[in-house]
């Protein structure tokens, strides 16, 4: 895999085998169908935005172009499928940022806390030039990168008070994906990071294990963690999206018109997801706070935002990640 790394168990590495090779014999089977994977279960928007994408190419190629969704992580974590696409066992995965993060510099840039303003923002910035060039940037590793989808703005949410200040978080045990730079944040504000599953998160607050964890409205709400962290103070500090990525060795055998049909159809699923988005985000806070959840604002942001120096000199090293950096910021609204 040129350029790309990854640090597997052998039962790991056993497991993606075995899938590949069910897969592309399922692939030599149909002839047709791009497999594609999501660990969001089966309704979620990206999951969503994929089948639309498939029915897309499957209308505008006269059948010839077809998807099969494996969701709700049939195939395994989405490092574990990352690692089937870039050898070609999957053609399409959807992924979150931070398992490429390790392995391409310019997607930890979307992943910086306080980057974005809004949603809004966001979905701005990486529409155009910014977004392709971090899209671009995956080729050296064996993935295309084909579209962008929202993964919401996270906030924090804890067993114990509201937060206002980064004083409120002195000593907080909050959980954190597998990630050295959402560590780093946690840590920058003062608090015990403990990085864990998703799936585990529940559990732990109930249990005393951590104090609060981090996170978007529907996973704060589909989790049913909303039952046992009655405090969620909407900090909005990262609003990174999850990135739809195609296995190179499948793209380099399509041709040229059939490769501009894919990357056309999954940027023509965009606006389909963000609809479903918008909508469960919706859905979600109405639920939140009909179950008595004390949700506050957090008005003066400065103090957090100080606080990220430290994280973003540590994360943004190089010239070309400075430059999206600035380019970024450079499309801010003014306030």
């Amino acid at each position: 895999m040129s350029g790309t790394t990854f640090h597997m168990t052998r039962r790991q590495s056993l497991l993606a085998i075995g899938a590949t090779a069910a897969l592309t014999a399922c692939g030599e089977r149909s002839g047709r169908d791009l497999l594609s994977a999501d660990s969001h279960p089966d309704g979620y928007p990206t999951v969503e935005a994929v089948r639309e994408m498939g029915r897309l190419l499957n209308e505008r190629s006269g059948g010839r172009l077809r998807i099969k969704m494996y969701a709700g992580g049939q195939l395994g974590s989405e490092r574990d499928t990352l690692e089937i696409t870039t050898f070609g066992g999957l053609d399409l995965n959807r992924v979150n940022l931070a398992p490429l993060n390790s392995i391409e510099p310019l997607t930890t840039v979307p992943a910086l806390p306080f980057l974005f303003s809004s949603t809004a923002h966001m979905r701005a910035a990486l529409d155009g030039p910014v977004g392709d060039r971090i899209l671009d940037s995956l080729a050296p590793h064996d993935l295309i990168g084909l579209c962008f989808y929202d993964s919401g703005e996270r906030s924090f949410y804890n067993t114990r008070k509201p937060i206002l200040t980064p004083d409120d978080m002195l000593g907080m045990k909050i959980r954190v994906p597998n990630s050295d730079l959402y560590v780093a944040m946690i840590k920058a504000l003062g608090a015990d990071a403990t990085p864990m599953s998703l799936g585990e998160v529940y559990q732990a607050l109930v249990q005393g294990v951590i104090d609060g964890a981090e996170n978007n409205w529907p996973s704060f709400e589909s989790g049913r963690h909303f039952e046992a962290a009655p405090y969620y103070s909407l900090t909005r500090h990262i609003i990174a999206p999850e990135v739809l990525v195609m296995s190179a060795s499948r793209w380099r055998k399509l041709s040229d018109a059939d490769k501009t049909l894919v990357k056309q159809a999954a940027r023509d699923s965009v606006p389909y997801m963000r609809q479903l988005w918008d909508a469960r985000v919706e859905q979600s806070r109405a639920t939140i706070l009909a179950s008595g959840v004390e949700v506050n604002e957090v008005s003066d942001l400065s103090a957090f935002q100080e606080q990220m120096r430290p994280v973003w000199d540590r994360f943004v090293k190089t010239d070309a990640q400075k430059e999206l950096v600035a380019a970024i910021e450079k499309m801010r609204p003014a306030s």
